[in-house]
């Protein structure tokens, strides 16, 4: 049977779900640069305690944002990619979702953009790797076989360098949903290639 949960653990959720998404929407909205402590516990409707009890400040706030954004977009990929029969869908719906997802607007400006500017370049890919990198790993052991033509290491850095920079080039594109397309089209290719 499940445990009702306590008054004080509705009250946690409730203050961390109210941090979470005044983050989310600043950051978006501004920037992690831009954007005070005092700024997020106003629109939170809490206290910089609060803050700090929960996300010891701003740069842990702005961590569990980006978990959070990077944890959704990894079910979702996953999701696609069961959704198809062969390996070689499942990349491709992999790949399709991954690229769908860097053209989300939060997405885009909090994990793509502002991500590296404010944990650093090294906690970022740490970050990234950590809730995306076993997909990618996954999907192409499942494609190529493993071992493939390339130790899977090599290759699977390869296409999250080549994904990662496709994304930052999208996220500054004029015509996001042209360079999407762009994007996959130049991936399908190199898996093709590899294949």
């Amino acid at each position: 049977m499940d445990r009702v949960k306590t008054r004080r653990e509705h009250y946690v959720e409730s203050t961390r779900a109210a941090l979470l998404d005044a983050g989310r929407r600043f950051f978006a909205e501004r920037g992690f640069t831009s954007v005070s402590a005092e700024e997020l516990v106003r629109a939170a409707g809490l206290t910089r305690g609060a803050l700090y009890h929960h996300f010891a400040g701003k740069q842990g706030l702005f961590e569990a944002v980006f978990e959070d954004l990077e944890a959704r977009a990894a079910a979702r990929i996953t999701a696609a990619m069961a959704a198809r029969e062969t390996p070689w869908d499942r990349a491709a719906e992999g790949i399709r979702a991954f690229l769908e997802i860097c053209s989300d607007p939060d997405y885009r400006e909090i994990v793509l953009l502002q991500g590296p500017i404010a944990l650093g370049w090294q906690r970022w890919r740490e970050l990234d790797q950590r809730h995306l990198g076993a997909i990618l790993v996954e999907g192409l052991a499942a494609l190529l076989g493993d071992p493939g033509p390339h130790p899977l290491h090599l290759t699977a850095s390869a296409f999250y360098g080549a994904l990662t920079e496709l994304a930052l080039s999208m996220a500054d594109a004029e015509d996001p949903a042209q360079a999407r397309e762009e994007a996959l089209d130049l991936i399908k290719a190199m898996l093709t290639g590899l294949r």
